[in-house]
């Protein structure tokens, strides 16, 4: 073995004469721009389509709204929006502490499908995800005063505030604070006990239903964009789609 050898570095590559041409490699293209905009479209049309459900069944269920929806539609909202004062508005513990929430939650899920930089964030100790779920709660805060005092709420339909005790602010409180909270915790159990289902079965129905029922703010989010409730849209489907 030559002194030369003993001395050549394995690693050294063969370096190319300089009048040698070298090709270079083009440099690779980046991605198109991708519009992380939010869906202003689809969101106005999924909240009206559930606002819409919502009201429907408050007429159909409820007699005294549909005694009192009669009368001055001016009149009868500029009440409701005067009489309101205090917390309370007479509806049981499960009306405003859990109904209210899961409608808050629905809400809030509404904004994450719609909103394309955010919607991808995992449950975690990381900023993306606790700035998508304020940005839900901004909407589902938005889409509790329509509901309440909008254009079209329980102050128009019944001009609900105007009688009491159907006065007080618990709902718009509680819709969105307590509602984001039942996002969270739905994202707990999508992390901690539908992932796990679904990694352990093959079971395309025990999936089904797991992804359905565990999640259920987030099952009624996707029925009002027209997609089935077990619907992901941070990882495939479980029916071919």
């Amino acid at each position: 073995m030559t002194g030369a050898a003993l001395r050549a570095d394995p690693d050294d590559e063969e370096v190319a004469d300089a009048s040698t041409p070298v090709a270079i490699a083009p440099a690779p293209q980046r991605a198109a721009n991708v519009d992380n905009s939010v869906h202003w479209g689809a969101l106005a049309e999924q909240a009206s389509l559930f606002l819409t459900i919502e009201h429907g069944f408050r007429m159909a269920t409820d007699p005294v709204t549909r005694e009192r929806a009669g009368g001055s539609f001016v009149g009868g909202y500029v009440a409701s929006l005067t009489n309101l004062h205090g917390w309370g508005d007479g509806d049981p513990f499960l009306v405003n502490y859990v109904g209210h929430p899961i409608q808050g939650a629905i809400a809030g899920y509404i904004w994450v499908r719609n909103d394309p930089r955010y919607r991808d964030a995992r449950l975690g100790r990381n900023s993306h995800y606790w700035k998508s779920r304020l940005r839900a709660m901004a909407f589902s805060a938005v889409y509790s005063e329509a509901f309440e005092i909008g254009p079209f709420s329980e102050a128009t339909i019944g001009h609900v505030q105007a009688y009491p005790p159907q006065t007080g602010f618990v709902d718009q409180v509680i819709t969105p604070t307590v509602g984001t909270g039942w996002m969270v915790a739905e994202d707990v159990v999508d992390k901690y006990v539908i992932r796990p289902i679904e990694a352990h079965t093959s079971n395309r129905w025990i999936k089904l239903f797991a992804r359905a029922l565990l999640n259920p703010s987030r099952s009624f989010a996707n029925c009002m964009a027209f997609e089935p409730p077990w619907s992901r849209q941070d990882r495939g489907g479980v029916m071919g789609r």
